[in-house]
C-alpha cells in the first residue's frame, strides 16, 4: 500500500511517498478435532481458525486473519492443512513456530511456516486435496476417539469394488451436505481404497475438491456395501439419482482426517 504526505515547499508541492507492505505467509498445521466446532469460525463455538488467529495476533502484536485450505467439520481431524496470512518480514521463522506452539493449545501443532508470492491461496491454489477415514473392528480405549468402532465384518472386496465406481463420475450432489451454497457438486476424483494398515481398516480418497459433509457420506455408503445391507451395482444408482437420501448415513467425524494438501510449485519464491 502506497501513501502520500503531501509537504508545501514554497512555490512548490513535495510528495514524500512511505511504502507499507506486508508478505504473505503459508502456516502448515495439525490438529486433533475433538474438541473444535470444524476450522471455519463461527458464533457461541470454538473452532480452530478462532484460536490460531487468536494466537497469532497475540504473538505478532498485530491483528492477524488467516485463510485455510478448506472448512473441515465439527470433530474432524487434520494431519495436515495449510492456510495464508500476511505480514511484514519474520526475521527467526524457526523461533517464531517454537514460541506459537508454546502459546498454542496441545491438540493443535505448526510445523512449518514459508515465505510464498503474494498472490497465492491456501484455498484456491490447492491442486490435490487427501482425507483418510479409520476403522477399528475390536474397542481399544486408546483408539475410541480417533478411530470408528465397528463390530460386524466388513466385506472389503466389495467396497473397493463399489469405490472404484467413484472414479467413473463427476458429480457427487448424492454426496453433498443439503442446502449448501455450492456453485458445482463436480468433483475430480484420483483415488479411492481400503486397506487394512495393523489393526485399522483405512478408507483413502483423493480429488481436487470435496463438498460438504461428502467424505462421511461416501463412507457411510461403502459400509453398507460391505455389511451386505446394499450391491456395489447400487452405487450407480446412488451416485445419478443426485440425491441425498438415496445415500447411507454419514460416519461419525471422529474417524475421520484431512491427511495431505498438494499446491503447485509456482506458488514457491
Amino acid at each position: 500500500m502506497l501513501k502520500e504526505d503531501v509537504k508545501p515547499t514554497g512555490l512548490f508541492i513535495f510528495r514524500v511517498s512511505k511504502i507499507q507492505y506486508s508478505l504473505r505467509y503459508f502456516i502448515e498445521l495439525s490438529y486433533n478435532g475433538k474438541e473444535y466446532h470444524g476450522w471455519q469460525i463461527q458464533p457461541d463455538a470454538v473452532s480452530v481458525q478462532e484460536v490460531l488467529e487468536r494466537t497469532l495476533t497475540t504473538f505478532f502484536r498485530k491483528e492477524i486473519k488467516i485463510t485455510g485450505a478448506g472448512r473441515t467439520d465439527t470433530g474432524v481431524h487434520a494431519k495436515q492443512i495449510f492456510a495464508h496470512f500476511d505480514f511484514k518480514q519474520i526475521e527467526d521463522i524457526k523461533e517464531a513456530i517454537f514460541r506459537l506452539n508454546s502459546f498454542l493449545p496441545k491438540d493443535i501443532a505448526i510445523k512449518h511456516i514459508f515465505r510464498v508470492k503474494e498472490d497465492a491461496h491456501a484455498r484456491f491454489d490447492a491442486t490435490q486435496r487427501e482425507y483418510q477415514y479409520f476403522i477399528i473392528n475390536e474397542k481399544n480405549p486408546f483408539e475410541i476417539d480417533n478411530a470408528f468402532l465397528v463390530h460386524q465384518v466388513l466385506d472389503v472386496d466389495r467396497m473397493n469394488e463399489a469405490a472404484s465406481i467413484l472414479l467413473t463420475y463427476k458429480d457427487f450432489q448424492c454426496f453433498s451436505r443439503s442446502k449448501t451454497d455450492v456453485k458445482t457438486y463436480h468433483c475430480d476424483i484420483k483415488q479411492a481404497s481400503w486397506q487394512w494398515k495393523s489393526e485399522k481398516l483405512v478408507f483413502t480418497i483423493t480429488a481436487d475438491r470435496f463438498l460438504r459433509n461428502m467424505v462421511r457420506a461416501v463412507v457411510g455408503t461403502l459400509l453398507e456395501i460391505g455389511l451386505g445391507k446394499m450391491q456395489v451395482e447400487e452405487m450407480h444408482r446412488i451416485i445419478e439419482s443426485k440425491n441425498r437420501g438415496e445415500a447411507g448415513a454419514s460416519v461419525p467425524a471422529h474417524g475421520l482426517y484431512l491427511t495431505k494438501v498438494v499446491y503447485p510449485k509456482t506458488i514457491h519464491i
